[in-house]
């Protein structure tokens, strides 16, 4: 699975748009067997999947369900049918996610924090968790699950406790899962880490990128992930100053790091406008 993924099963969370949607579509180009989409907007997922079904050559097969991942037990049953109505996925990209940017104390423990943790950080264990055993068992076939993080996972930013947590809990995870996957030679399922900054996709309205950290469109970084995951690359950090700001983070006193993220680079300040989907 270097060039393509031809004859693949590949499922995309938070299919029905955005970036979502522009993996489903890159999937159908390159003929995957199958292309599973889910998402919790009923009329989106519908609309996207009759889309990409009409783009689709005869050997791709394009299926959507609805589904709200921060349902446990919903996980497990659409799960269920998905390998009993397609088969057990080749490649999971575990894309969806939320964010609430506002100070900590203005989260609301069941609308905004218990949300953020469970679409964000558990959900992408619990699907892996359904799919993995599949893909460890077919082990001549090769397997990717791409895991999107952020770069607020590895560094703290005022108005994003929460989903930096969320996002700092899936770095940890995915990351080990690949270390686990390596000592235990599970070498064909290969688990690729990304931690992007901003991105305009619409979740982001309002942010500003830090200095030297432009927002990146959805296409660059879908073209990004979309090698990274192809050659099995553990982790994927852009632009090149996310990698920069957490090896200073690592090196400076405390105080000097606030100075540099929140005075030099402005990484502070950057989500006092932010507005983020309305």
């Amino acid at each position: 699975m270097t060039r393509t993924v031809a004859g693949a099963r590949v499922l995309i969370t938070g299919a029905a748009s955005g970036m979502g949607r522009l993996y489903a579509e890159r999937a159908v180009a390159e003929g995957a067997a199958a292309v599973v989409l889910w998402d919790r907007d009923a009329a989106g997922v519908t609309s996207t999947a009759a889309e990409l079904s009409a783009l689709a050559g005869e050997g791709t097969r394009v299926v959507s369900y609805v589904i709200d991942i921060s349902d446990l037990g919903a996980i497990a049953q659409t799960a269920q049918r998905v390998r009993t109505e397609v088969g057990n996925p080749d490649i999971l990209i575990n894309n969806a996610g939320i964010i609430r940017g506002k100070y900590f104390w203005e989260h609301d423990n069941g609308d905004d924090t218990r949300p953020t943790m469970q679409i964000n950080a558990l959900a992408p264990m619990y699907i892996t968790r359904e799919f993995l055993p599949g893909m460890m068992d077919n082990f001549y076939r090769a397997a990717r699950i791409v895991n999107i993080a952020s770069a607020a996972g590895t560094l703290s930013n005022p108005r994003m406790s929460v989903y930096a947590a969320s996002k700092a809990a899936l770095i940890g995870w995915s990351d080990s899962l690949r270390l686990e996957l390596e000592q235990q030679d599970h070498r064909n399922v290969k688990v690729t880490t990304v931690s992007p900054s901003y991105i305009s996709t619409g979740m982001f309205a309002g942010a500003r990128g830090p200095l030297l950290t432009p927002v990146m469109t959805p296409e660059y970084v879908v073209d990004r992930v979309w090698a990274a995951m192809l050659a099995g690359k553990p982790q994927l950090m852009m632009p090149w100053t996310v990698g920069l700001a957490r090896a200073l983070r690592g090196v400076l006193p405390q105080p000097a790091w606030d100075a540099v993220a929140g005075g030099l680079f402005g990484v502070y300040r950057s989500m006092d406008k932010f507005t983020g989907r309305n």
